[in-house]
């Protein structure tokens, strides 16, 4: 095999030292971020205790991460370097992007706008919501009627996800917030995500998990992800704003997220300085979307280290690899956008996009969580699926896969 010359040590030993380099180099990611954090900063309103660490850091850590990720790619492909190696090396770019964006994200100024600026009038989301998820139901309906008619699953998916949209409009008013109906759609979405992978991926995933690189690569992106749209949706920070207490606050508060509202813990600790916010509804919806890209990125790193797969430049070594980076691509960055238009075009031209997929009101925020998970599983699926039908050994014992 091509990798056979980089096998320079017993398999046994090659092994340990692959993870005792992941566990060292994911400890020395995490000294960097406490490093960082202790450098002044300018806070997110503005005013600036030091011009140290800018969002114009993050910004470049982003790019920095993304080569990192590219390099590895492109080195791997051309078998300059193992499969295994372009995995630890991908995993370290992932992670200096996710550090990144929580810098670019954390600092960022906390932009107004006036109501001149909507390109949508408020009045309109409300119908505009309900069409939408009305839409989306039907024609999840008609689809999986006609070409998935034994798996009932995918059409309760669409419809569940038409749900989410419409939700607000259904239950207008302070009552969507404690309405069972609500709490009924988000509980029931990562049961009925569980279901789908459970049956359509399981085989693959399965044989995947027992390959230890694979596993660990799964797990850290995961872990990636989940501090990725924690940072993004407030509940975790490291950037506490202007005003902030001194002292240590540890309380439990009634917050909504999302459709409804759940009992919150909230934990500040100024000396760090450190931020989380945690209920069962960010824990069910950021553990569902950091499980579902998880698992893509194990799938991947197991067809990267299997014999068939792991072959550079074949279309079969690629196919699945493509599903799952592209709609995890879609669903991972499309939240940051709007902010890197306020950076390099001024907040004037990122208006419209901040009114259309920021404010909370609008349905377009809504549809593009729901879509994101409808990716990933999708995504998770088709590469399962595609990866199968060209012959990978995702159902063979994980004897077959590589050391390299």
């Amino acid at each position: 095999m091509a990798q056979d010359r980089f096998r320079v040590r017993a398999s046994g030993d090659y092994t340990q030292s692959r993870s005792t380099r992941f566990v060292g180099a994911t400890g020395k990611l995490a000294v960097l971020l406490v490093v960082l954090l202790q450098i002044p900063v300018v806070t997110a309103h503005g005013e600036a205790e030091s011009t140290a660490l800018s969002q114009s850091h993050g910004l470049a850590a982003i790019f920095v991460g993304l080569a990192l990720v590219g390099g590895a790619v492109a080195l791997k492909r051309t078998e300059r370097i193992t499969p295994t190696t372009a995995l630890y090396a991908a995993f370290a770019g992932l992670a200096v992007v996710t550090i990144g964006a929580m810098v670019f994200d954390g600092l960022a100024p906390d932009a107004s706008y006036s109501a001149s600026t909507m390109p949508i009038p408020r009045s309109w989301y409300p119908p505009m919501a309900l069409l939408t998820g009305v839409g989306i139901a039907v024609v999840s309906f008609v689809v999986g009627w006609l070409k998935w008619p034994g798996r009932p699953r995918y059409t309760s998916l669409g419809i569940l996800i038409g749900l989410w949209v419409a939700y607000p409009t259904l239950i207008p008013g302070p009552a969507s917030t404690t309405n069972p109906l609500g709490y009924v759609i988000v509980l029931a979405t990562p049961v009925l995500l569980g279901y789908i992978v459970w049956k359509d991926a399981q085989d693959g995933i399965r044989v995947a998990l027992h390959d230890a690189t694979a596993r660990r690569f799964g797990i850290g992106v995961g872990f990636l992800l989940a501090m990725y749209f924690s940072a993004l949706s407030g509940y975790l920070t490291f950037f506490p704003s202007e005003g902030s207490p001194h002292h240590t606050i540890v309380s439990i508060e009634t917050v909504q997220y999302q459709l409804v509202q759940w009992p919150t813990l909230e934990v500040f600790l100024p000396q760090v300085p450190f931020f989380v916010a945690v209920s069962i509804g960010s824990v069910v919806l950021v553990g569902s979307l950091s499980t579902l890209v998880g698992l893509n990125a194990a799938l991947i790193a197991y067809q990267w280290r299997s014999e068939r797969v792991a072959i550079a430049g074949t279309t079969e070594g690629t196919a699945g690899t493509s599903a799952i980076v592209g709609s995890c691509a879609c669903g991972c960055c499309g939240p940051i956008v709007a902010q890197v238009v306020v950076l390099v075009a001024g907040p004037s031209i990122a208006a419209p996009l901040y009114w259309v997929f920021v404010d909370s009101k609008s349905p377009f925020t809504m549809l593009f969580l729901v879509a994101s998970i409808g990716l990933f599983t999708g995504g998770l699926v088709y590469a399962t699926k595609q990866a199968s039908d060209f012959g990978a050994p995702v159902t063979s014992s994980p004897a077959a896969v590589n050391d390299g």
